[in-house]
């Protein structure tokens, strides 16, 4: 899997690009086949602003938002809203599949 990293008038540390990228690397293998993730780091004023697309096939990409006054809490944000994300869509495949299984 493919991870992009952008960064629009931020600084991003070795360490906190690290962290995003293994964090994005677990979400990741928990959908099927994920191609390539785009992590967005932005700095504006006191605010700091993470965003992170993931893109899977046969899926919409799914899209998480952090705002914060510094950027590792930000990164948490986003990616817990990524992670709830996931599970919300591997929950509702499952009921598919239990629906469609005529059981």
């Amino acid at each position: 899997m493919d991870i992009i990293f952008y960064a629009h008038h931020a600084v991003m540390s070795p360490r906190l690009r690290r962290r995003a990228e293994q964090a994005v690397a677990r979400l990741a293998d928990r959908l099927a086949l994920p191609v390539k993730a785009v992590v967005r780091f932005e700095e504006d004023g006191p605010s700091r602003r993470v965003e992170i697309v993931l893109h899977a096939p046969r899926r919409k990409p799914m899209i998480a938002e952090g705002r914060h006054r510094y950027t590792g809490s930000a990164l948490t944000e986003a990616l817990a809203r990524l992670e709830t994300q996931i599970e919300t869509s591997r929950r509702k495949q499952r009921a598919r599949a239990r629906r469609g299984s005529g059981a």
